[in-house]
């Protein structure tokens, strides 16, 4: 929890339980999930609102657009949830919808500059704490965070992936 110490320290795992830094893991995940939830709020933005424009955002950067279908997808939601997360985030202006040039019934969401402002009000101050705490660690150590970092989300995909398709 906030404020407290962690006793956790890297080393094996006690006996029979998850290695220290899973749990570390889990802690940061709930941490951040409530982060996301305070600081949201005070935009009147939900987590599921924030997770799609980081979908958006995303695919963007990437050089791609998303289309309803592939937000509905990546945040694993039904057509109806999917629709009413569009018209709040068109309705706070945080979204736009543009009909594809080639096939009109295409709808592709774009972000608007008042979500960049507002995600950059949300998550500013949590970027300015990381990058305090990282300026703790050297380049190699760093190297090796984002290796682990980037297996335990590579991990994770896999195991919902997994999960999603062993019969109930």
């Amino acid at each position: 929890m906030a404020g407290e110490e962690t006793s956790a320290a890297p080393g094996p795992p006690a006996a029979g339980g998850p290695h220290p830094l899973v749990r570390l893991l889990q802690e940061f995940t709930l941490e951040a999930n409530r982060y996301v939830d305070t600081a949201g709020g005070r935009k009147d933005m939900h987590r599921t609102d924030l997770n799609a424009l980081a979908v958006i955002m995303r695919h963007t950067a990437n050089g791609g657009t998303v289309t309803p279908g592939i937000l509905r997808k990546e945040l694993n939601l039904s057509s109806p949830a999917t629709t009413a997360l569009i018209d709040r985030l068109d309705n706070s202006g945080h979204v736009v919808r543009e009909r594809d040039s080639s096939d009109r019934r295409q709808v592709h969401l774009r972000m608007t500059p008042k979500a960049f402002q507002d995600g950059g009000a949300i998550f500013a101050p949590l970027s300015h704490r990381m990058g305090s705490a990282m300026a703790n660690f050297s380049a190699e150590e760093l190297e090796t965070v984002t290796r682990f970092m980037t297996a335990m989300v590579e991990a994770t995909v896999a195991a919902r992936e997994e999960s999603a398709s062993t019969p109930r």
